[in-house]
């Protein structure tokens, strides 16, 4: 029988900062994710008010909970699959684990945990950085063996995400999380090499834009073509090379209209096809970059055919339907404004730009 929590350990006992990272707890909604035997999440509710949900997809670990801790309020049992109880939760205010998110693959948990978490709200988590034989993470989203030693004797072999923190901080902002602060916490025993990242992250309440590099563009790109895809599955948005989240769409070549460079562009970029008649103009952004002056026209396209895929050299992939209360963070600053231009209520924040709608959305280029 381990003793009650008088705090969280951060993978080790007593290591690491205490619950006041989590933010204010009395009566928020609270999800301890891989909980095991739940003392931690006793503690939250006992200690701070919380209420907590308690997930472990380990029958073991649950059955232990639920004799120790099944009648506290306050306090909910799951037996779950971690990213399936995400999927169907109402959002929590905190959401923290211990040790839990390195065996799932991140591709699969985090835009679950991003969905699962209101506008506002905190992650904390920690991860395997170096095992106890000083093994480093690895630069490659992959999983690999790691043993664990078990109190009680012997070793069992699991296999885990081991990244580097760029790695992890790159996969927390491609699904709309921010990183706030990033601690390794060392083993406290001499001769034990292990060490655990502990990270902050929130869901941010508006999402930012940035350029993707600081130079102007050249002036032969200074026109170009942002086309809006929204449908029952979301708006389609795909990653650039150089980090930022991208509508489809691109600069307007000679002898094209607006509407050709729209299907073209969607085309070349995703492979979905569409026809020039259903794809609707809604006016002119101007803003200015480096002394020269951008142009870009928002489309909106209103039927298409196919599937998204990425296409061999293009700059843009990864394409990606996203719920418009689930927009990730550092959309491009061209996709930003055209969004904006077409939902302007979009909590979206980005360098002002000029915007003169067309009408009926009828006009050519």
């Amino acid at each position: 029988m381990l003793p009650e929590a008088e705090r969280i350990d951060w993978g080790f006992e007593g290591g690491g900062p205490d619950a006041g990272i989590l933010g204010e707890l009395t009566g928020r909604r609270v999800l301890d994710l891989g909980c095991g035997p739940a003392r931690h999440a006793a503690h939250l509710v006992r200690a701070h008010g919380a209420q907590v949900d308690a997930v472990d997809r380990a029958e073991g670990q649950y059955a232990r909970a639920r004799a120790r801790y099944g009648t506290l309020p306050g306090l909910r049992l799951v037996l779950a699959d971690a990213v399936e109880h995400l999927r169907s939760a109402q959002p929590y205010d905190v959401v923290y684990s211990v040790n839990a998110v390195p065996y799932v693959d991140p591709h699969r948990l985090l835009p679950a945990l991003a969905g699962a978490l209101k506008p506002g709200g905190r992650l904390c988590f920690t991860v395997l950085h170096t095992n106890s034989d000083g093994d480093g993470p690895s630069d490659r989203v992959r999983a690999r063996p790691e043993i664990l030693r078990l109190a009680g004797g012997g070793e069992v072999t699991v296999h885990m995400w081991v990244l580097t923190p760029g790695l992890w901080t790159e996969l927390l902002t491609e699904y709309g999380l921010r990183v706030e602060r990033v601690d390794v916490l060392e083993a406290p025993e001499e001769g034990n090499r292990a060490s655990y990242l502990l990270f902050q992250v929130t869901r941010p309440v508006r999402v930012s834009s940035r350029p993707r590099v600081g130079k102007p563009p050249p002036a032969h790109a200074a026109l170009g073509v942002g086309v809006v895809l929204h449908g029952p599955r979301g708006l389609l948005l795909g990653r650039h090379r150089r980090g930022t989240w991208e509508l489809p769409g691109g600069t307007v070549e000679p002898g094209e209209s607006l509407r050709e460079t729209a299907v073209r562009e969607l085309r070349e970029e995703t492979g979905i096809e569409a026809r020039p008649e259903d794809v609707r103009l809604l006016g002119t952004l101007l803003d200015e970059v480096g002394g020269v002056v951008r142009v870009t026209v928002a489309a909106e396209v209103t039927a298409w055919r196919g599937e998204p895929a990425d296409q061999p050299g293009e700059s843009v992939g990864r394409w990606r339907w996203f719920a418009l209360d689930r927009l990730p963070d550092q959309l491009f600053v061209c996709s930003a404004q055209a969004l904006t231009a077409w939902r302007p209520g979009l909590p979206v924040d980005h360098a002002p730009a000029h915007f003169t709608p067309y009408a009926t959305g009828t006009g050519d280029g």
